[in-house]
């Protein structure tokens, strides 16, 4: 069993400060054996901000497995955008901006799907297809494959096609012959799980599909701030959504979903079960 701890959309500089310190505590107390970011850590990707960003996650339990987004790229200084456009993050975040994780139960791949060309969407090239690919092919069926990215590769029918990864068809072929199992991202500050396939029908073969919402900015979107806890083992999955729950002042647990192995693809067990309103 491996437990991961999965936040997004942090924006630092443009925070509830006071989310800070329930939510680390309530993370120390989990006790997670991952920490997974699926980016846009700040709001304007500044020094001061990255700086912040910094010193929250080193409050936070390791090992991290963190990815920039597309608020971690200069907005307005073009020189930067274009030249130099993860050079703050690396800097204070990490210098790998696609950092692996592997260990006896779980994998765990990021990509960074930000780019300087756009100013709000992602993409996925065939370099980066091809390194995960390195990764996973030599690994077997018996971990849990995971893909964290800043951008979503699946959402809701209703919510379309324009904010997922460009290149995500493509990639999700070479995610099926990997047997890829979870792609954890963000993105959209809203939460979601499910799987892929309606979307993508490649055989028998389904991903978990798992969307984080906004941690810590005030920017809800219409959702409160929350995150996940991915509770994984051998043939099931479990998400567990937490919520920022005002009048008790913490974050509260407020959904649970599982879902099994059937073969090769992820499917829901059941309805999603609710508990703590907000």
């Amino acid at each position: 069993m491996r437990t991961i701890v999965h936040l997004s959309d942090l924006h630092f500089g443009r925070i509830d400060a006071k989310l800070i310190l329930p939510l680390t505590d309530l993370i120390k107390g989990i006790d997670p054996d991952l920490l997974v970011v699926s980016g846009d850590l700040t709001q304007r990707a500044r020094s001061a901000q990255f700086k912040q960003a910094r010193q929250f996650l080193d409050t936070l339990p390791v090992p991290q497995i963190v990815v920039p987004g597309n608020h971690d790229i200069p907005l307005h200084n073009l020189f930067n955008r274009f030249l130099r456009p993860l050079d703050k993050y690396r800097r204070y975040i990490g210098t790998d901006v696609e950092p692996v994780y592997i260990d006896d139960e779980i994998a765990v791949i990021g990509i960074n799907t930000a780019r300087s060309l756009t100013f709000k969407n992602g993409r996925i090239n065939q370099q980066q297809i091809a390194r995960l690919r390195a990764h996973l092919l030599p690994l077997g069926q018996h971990r849990i494959k995971i893909i964290v990215t800043h951008h979503p590769f699946d959402l809701p029918a209703h919510i379309g096609t324009k904010n997922l990864v460009g290149g995500a068809k493509i990639a999700m072929q070479s995610f099926a012959e990997c047997g890829a199992d979870l792609l954890l991202a963000g993105h959209l500050h809203a939460s979601h799980a499910g799987s892929t396939v309606e979307r993508y029908p490649i055989n028998d073969y389904a991903a978990l599909v798992v969307q984080a919402g906004t941690a810590t900015s005030t920017r809800g979107r219409g959702e409160t701030n929350s995150f996940n806890v991915v509770r994984i083992d051998d043939q099931q999955v479990t998400i567990e959504r937490f919520g920022w729950n005002q009048e008790r002042g913490n974050f509260v647990r407020i959904t649970t979903t599982t879902f099994q192995r059937h073969g090769a693809a992820w499917l829901q067990l059941g309805g999603t079960e609710n508990h703590a309103p907000l």
